[in-house]
C-alpha cells in the first residue's frame, strides 16, 4: 500500500476551460441546498444550466481584465467548489453540499484573497443573501463583517435582500 499519492488529496488551483461544467454543477447544487427557500424553488428550477456553463467558460478563458479570476477547490481530481473574484470583490464562493465543512471554503477564500492582494486590492467585499446564516458564520470566522450596505434584487416573483460584507486585506 502506497503511503503517498502523486497528487494532493485536496487543493485549490486556477480554473481551466474544462472546469466549466463542474463549476456549473457545483453552483446549481449549492444554490439548491442554500438558496432555494430564499429565492424560491421556481427560480432555482428555471436556472439555464447551459447558459451558466457558457458564462463560466467565458470567465475562465477570456476574463474581461486584470483582477478577474476563477479558482476551483478539488478533492483529488474532483472539482468540489469554486470562487470567482473581480477587482476588490469576492463575486462567488460555493462548495458542493456533500463537501462542506471540509476546509474547501477556507482554502478557496484564502486563495481568493491572495489573488486580490496580488492584483493590488486593499479590501475584499462580498454579498450575502438574507437568511444565509451559514455563510455569515463562515465569513465572520474569516474576519469579514457587514459594512451596512445592502441592496434589493428581483429574483423572479419575489425580491431578495443582500448585505455587503467586507474586510481589509
Amino acid at each position: 500500500m502506497a503511503l503517498f499519492s502523486e497528487t494532493a488529496d485536496v487543493s485549490v488551483r486556477p480554473a481551466v476551460a474544462a472546469d466549466d461544467a463542474a463549476i456549473t454543477r457545483v453552483q446549481v447544487a449549492a444554490w439548491r441546498a442554500t438558496h432555494a427557500q430564499t429565492l424560491g424553488d421556481e427560480v432555482v428550477d428555471l436556472l439555464d444550466v447551459e447558459r451558466m456553463r457558457a458564462s463560466w467558460h467565458e470567465a475562465i478563458t477570456r476574463p474581461p481584465g486584470r483582477g478577474f479570476g476563477v479558482l476551483v477547490a478539488c478533492d483529488r481530481a474532483e472539482v468540489v467548489g469554486f470562487a470567482a473574484v473581480t477587482p476588490g470583490q469576492l463575486l462567488s464562493l460555493e462548495v458542493v453540499p456533500g463537501h462542506r465543512r471540509g476546509g474547501h471554503g477556507s482554502r478557496l477564500l484564502s486563495a481568493a484573497v491572495d489573488r486580490l492582494r496580488q492584483d493590488g486590492a486593499d479590501d475584499v467585499a462580498t454579498w450575502v443573501l438574507d437568511g444565509d446564516d451559514a455563510r455569515e458564520q463562515f465569513l465572520s470566522g474569516a474576519g469579514l463583517g457587514p459594512d451596512g450596505t445592502q441592496r434589493t434584487l428581483a429574483a423572479g416573483p419575489r425580491e431578495v435582500v443582500e448585505r455587503r460584507w467586507s474586510a481589509a486585506i
